[in-house]
């Protein structure tokens, strides 16, 4: 049996989850997410907590077990608590800005890249070199995050670019180390 997949979920005070057929939906004071399931996978509801059993031993089914217990336990974290990304940018002359609903980034390229904040999704700039990307959505939030970090990952000579708050970026020394 899947470590994951057999243990329960306890619904938190505030949280509706709704089973239709293998729709689930929650929603919750940040917002209401919905999602498909597997059909092998069987959701049950009973005393503000959801439980998940596969209907045999098949690969498949013990491959989608865990992960349909971590899908639905992260909808319903996200929609009473919320997800939070944070960036920081270093390099000279490395900058973020908010204006409106963009966010505009100087990383040395020949122009400054512009992110439109997707619904569902708050940026914050509290410095010109931190971004905090907050959302109910794990999958959305983690996609922007990536995709903002992907426009100057960090390189291992100087360490400049945007990493994650906490990332280790592995340093190299370059020409004069032999």
């Amino acid at each position: 049996m899947s470590r994951i997949g057999k243990q329960p979920i306890q619904i938190p005070e505030g949280v509706e989850v709704e089973l239709n057929g293998t729709t689930v939906t929650a929603k919750g004071k940040n917002g209401e997410l919905t999602r498909e399931l597997s059909p092998a996978i069987t959701v049950v509801i009973e005393d503000n907590e959801i439980t998940f059993t596969r209907e045999n031993d098949q690969k498949e089914n013990r491959q989608i077990h865990g992960t349909t217990r971590s899908l639905v336990a992260n909808m319903i974290e996200g929609v009473s608590e919320g997800f939070v990304k944070k960036l920081q940018i270093i390099g000279v002359g490395y900058r973020a800005q908010l204006q409106g609903t963009k966010l505009v980034l100087s990383l040395g390229l020949s122009h400054p890249v512009e992110f439109e904040t997707p619904e569902g999704i708050e940026l914050e700039v509290p410095t010109n070199t931190e971004i905090i990307v907050k959302g109910y959505d794990k999958e959305a939030v983690g996609a922007l995050a990536a995709n903002i970090r992907a426009i100057r990952p960090p390189e291992p000579y100087k360490g400049k670019g945007v990493r994650y708050e906490g990332e280790f970026v592995r340093r190299k020394e370059g020409k004069t180390g032999k």
